[in-house]
């Protein structure tokens, strides 16, 4: 998917004002899902977005943290300004968009490196 096609579905799904908003709060989403996923997987996602999306995926990071959605959405709201609820918002207006420009495995994939509770975010439930 080109970055103008992920930014303006972010862009509608979010409901914000622009497609630098929209990039903004991709760039925050993506950010959380890396500290979470790993070095590894963080890279071959990365490599099925546009640039400049999978830049904040390559982030040099030692080992996977491990934390649960309360904290995925509270690290979202810190690098947006926004509160956790808007950030849960954010976090689903990305990743439900990430499940349509990525190969299917590989939402599998990470999906199995995320919490169980965090599949409704990508518009999936959870099957662990």
């Amino acid at each position: 998917m080109r970055l103008d096609a992920f930014l303006t579905l972010v862009r509608d799904r979010g409901e914000y004002h622009s497609e630098d908003e929209a990039e903004q709060v991709s760039a925050a989403v993506l950010w959380a899902v890396a500290s979470r996923v790993g070095p590894e997987e963080a890279a071959a996602l990365a490599s099925d977005l546009p640039a400049p999306l999978g830049d904040a995926l390559r982030l040099e990071r030692g080992h996977p943290e491990t934390f649960g959605r309360e904290e995925f959405l509270r690290r979202v709201a810190q690098q947006t300004g926004a509160r956790p609820r808007t950030a849960e918002w954010d976090a689903g207006a990305v990743l439900s968009t990430l499940t349509e420009a990525v190969p299917d495995g590989r939402v599998d994939r990470l999906l199995t490196h995320l919490p169980a509770d965090c599949a409704d975010l990508f518009g999936r439930t959870a099957e662990r």
